[in-house]
């Protein structure tokens, strides 16, 4: 799961990691935002419909600010 700031929000970090990319002599940036990011590991007893309702309601609830966050996750079958 990928946790940003939505783009409406200034991300001073990733203006600082942009500043000191430019500084070391990276070309082209135009622009840089930090995020977070989480791996969750199901157990397996929920179908795939349950698994998506679930890790949304764990990204509303606990890891996101939906003030100022948005999150994207992509589930993979193991």
């Amino acid at each position: 799961m990928y946790v940003s700031l939505k783009r409406s929000v200034l991300d001073p970090q990733g203006k600082t990691i942009q500043g000191a990319l430019q500084k070391m002599g990276y070309k082209g940036l135009a622009d840089v935002r930090q995020g977070k990011f989480f791996e969750l590991t199901l157990d397996g007893g929920l179908d795939r419909s349950q698994a998506e309702a679930e890790v949304e309601r764990i990204a509303r609830d606990i890891l996101t600010n939906p003030v100022i966050e948005e999150f994207r996750y992509d589930l993979e079958d193991k």
